[in-house]
């Protein structure tokens, strides 16, 4: 079950820092490739539209440069997240944009558009889709997508309810192809565990939010570092798609996180003013439940290290665990 091509050996983990609305930026996802992980952000986050050429160039120039400077050095690919929802008014020309700069990797939210996975597979460039059941997997997989992400049980934001050993076993039993694993990863234990079970990579986003490049304002990170799993809340109130969400920031906003009532999809926003998702994102904070795993603020190169020595750690005494033959 390998990596796209495009990925093998230009990792030094087997990890994409997953795009996080408002928080990820340039300086996080340069700072994520430079140490080795995809990191990633949401064409959203690049207002106005303009901006995104901008970012896209920035992160091109700089990772070359650090890459020039430093050849022994493995520099992992970015990618961009597109929202592809009715709402999103600004989907063709964030389209237009990525495959004119020919953007490594695209992740796919809410539906995989066969004409952009054409679009971006003429240039070589692969597309990946966040699902969170075996429907909208079988779906992405019918329009040509290269990989799977499984949103499971757990994960920060817009996450689905399965747990992680049953959805990648029924993904498995259809698909061969390149799979990650998302729910509440926050460790590099946690990043070898999503191999074990047949994985092969971990998609971790609430653990970068607690760094020091994320954009995100510092109480923010301050409230992941207060909280534990119990202090997720999910709701589909926000944004019109069930998400998990700090419980401190529900209550924060005057709302009793106990008693929220729920929305449907039709007041999802993600048009090109976005106010109502931005406000719901600056406000509400999303998080995993793998909070109780963050109790610092490192810098992105700091973190990535960390996570290889857990996940160095975690094989060796994996290692000593083993039933003996």
């Amino acid at each position: 079950m390998p990596l796209p091509a495009s990925l093998q050996g230009r990792l030094t983990l087997p990890l994409i820092a997953s795009p996080m609305f408002i928080v990820s930026g340039p300086e996080l996802v340069i700072a994520q490739c430079k140490a080795g992980v995809v990191g990633s952000f949401p064409a959203l986050n690049a207002r106005p539209v303009s901006v995104l050429r901008d970012w896209i160039q920035r992160i091109k120039r700089e990772l070359a440069e650090y890459k020039a400077a430093h050849p022994q050095a493995v520099v992992a690919p970015f990618a961009v997240n597109m929202i592809c929802h009715r709402t999103n008014d600004r989907l063709e020309q964030d389209i237009a944009i990525c495959v004119e700069e020919q953007v490594p990797v695209i992740i796919t939210s809410l539906q995989a558009p066969s004409d952009l996975i054409h679009k971006v597979h003429g240039y070589g460039g692969v597309v990946l889709h966040d699902v969170t059941n075996l429907r909208h997997a079988e779906k992405a997989l019918g329009e040509g997508v290269d990989g799977l992400i499984l949103v499971c049980a757990g994960a920060g934001g817009h996450a689905g309810t399965l747990s992680p050993f049953a959805l990648l076993s029924e993904v498995r039993a259809i698909f061969d192809g390149p799979v990650g694993l998302a729910g509440a990863i926050s460790s590099g234990s946690g990043i070898l565990a999503a191999q074990a079970m047949g994985a092969d990579f971990a998609y971790m986003g609430t653990r970068f939010i607690a760094t020091q490049e994320a954009g995100a304002d510092p109480a923010y990170k301050q409230a992941l570092i207060d909280s534990r799993a119990d202090d997720i809340v999910y709701s589909s109130l926000f944004t019109g798609v069930h998400g998990n969400y700090l419980r401190s920031s529900i209550a924060n906003s005057g709302l009793d996180p106990d008693n929220l009532p729920s929305a449907d999809k039709s007041t999802m926003n993600f048009g090109s003013g976005g106010n109502q998702a931005a406000k719901a994102w600056r406000d509400i904070w999303g998080a995993g439940q793998g909070v109780g795993n963050i109790r610092d603020v490192p810098t992105t190169a700091e973190l990535v290290a960390r996570l290889k020595r857990e996940y160095s750690d975690a094989w060796d005494a994996l290692q000593q665990k083993r039933f003996p033959q």
